[in-house]
């Protein structure tokens, strides 16, 4: 497996052979994942501590199902009820963490940077489970395992990602990630949710659904983030459905086989029609679930195989 990193930080640092690793093993974690016994043994004898700085249920959840079906010893801080809370910093935090010698290291943040912060600082690996505006590494690298399995491929594709551009994590990785398999990524969403010099990142920008999601492969939609907005953005949540919640009629301008896709929680009737979010025919929102446990095992056995190597040079050398 061509995987070079000791820590999953972001999507910009992965070539297009080491996404293909994580999607490639993970692929193999779906099927023990759907066996009767859902064991592996390719994180036994390490620890595996998250912490979430925000709140979380399905990466949290996502992540403490993976470590615990690879064989790790799994703890979940209560980041709310921390030493943070009464002052400690991020790098006391980290000092204390690192000298009760972790092996993996899950972090939530609400800053941008504050997950490369803490990897200078601890002897682990450790993975971005998403930080401020910043990555989400691990939902671009489920989506991606997601539609390769539903479309047979991941490149040369035409994926449309609708809504809250400005503020989520998740569509930066995903344009990222989209970008790096040689996908064509349009972004739809009202000007004011569309950061300033996107259309650099390669992408094409539209504020109509109709015209940006004419022939498009995927539609991957994004939730309002309202707890990262300080100002009116939309003028209301209906007139915001209204023109570019996805329904049925928006979604015929896509291709008859599109896929329609959220990374969750969903805002039913704000950026997606209930009917459209159930479509058995073409939503693939629960297996975007599903893929996100594989993934995560997947990245975090190719971590812990580095993570091994180097202790294993570091012994030979003392």
């Amino acid at each position: 497996m061509s995987f070079r990193h000791n820590h999953l930080l972001g999507i910009e640092s992965l070539a297009p052979d080491e996404i293909r690793a994580v999607l490639d093993l993970a692929e193999t974690y779906v099927d023990l994942n759907r066996a009767e016994a859902k064991h592996g043994d390719a994180l036994a004898g390490l620890t595996q501590i998250n912490m979430f700085f925000e709140n979380s249920t399905r990466t949290q959840a996502s992540f403490e199902i993976a470590g615990l079906r690879l064989g790790a010893d799994v703890m979940n801080m209560s980041m709310q009820a921390s030493s943070i809370k009464k002052g400690e910093t991020l790098i006391d935090t980290a000092l204390t963490l690192n000298a009760m010698h972790p092996d993996l290291l899950v972090v939530r943040h609400p800053h941008s940077g504050a997950v490369n912060l803490l990897a200078e600082k601890v002897n682990c690996a450790v993975l971005n489970a998403g930080d401020g505006r910043h990555e989400h590494p691990t939902q671009a690298l489920l989506d991606a395992l997601t539609i390769r399995r539903a479309k047979g491929r991941l490149h040369r594709l035409s994926v449309a990602i609708c809504g809250d551009i400005a503020h989520s994590r998740v569509a930066r990785s995903n344009i990222l990630l989209l970008g790096k398999m040689e996908n064509r990524v349009r972004l739809i969403g009202p000007p004011t949710l569309m950061p300033a010099g996107i259309a650099e990142f390669g992408v094409e920008v539209f504020d109509d659904m109709a015209k940006g999601l004419e022939g498009v492969d995927v539609v991957m939609m994004l939730r309002l983030q309202k707890e990262r907005m300080d100002g009116g953005f939309i003028p209301s949540e209906r007139e915001y459905f209204h023109r570019f919640g996805l329904d049925a009629a928006k979604l015929a301008h896509a291709r008859s086989d599109a896929i329609v896709m959220h990374p969750g929680p969903m805002n039913r009737g704000v950026e997606i029609d209930g009917t459209i979010a159930d479509d058995i025919n073409r939503s693939v929102i629960q297996d975007q679930v599903e893929m996100g446990v594989a993934v995560r095992m997947a990245a975090m056995d190719l971590l812990a195989r580095n993570l091994r190597a180097a202790r294993k040079k570091e012994r030979e050398h003392a």
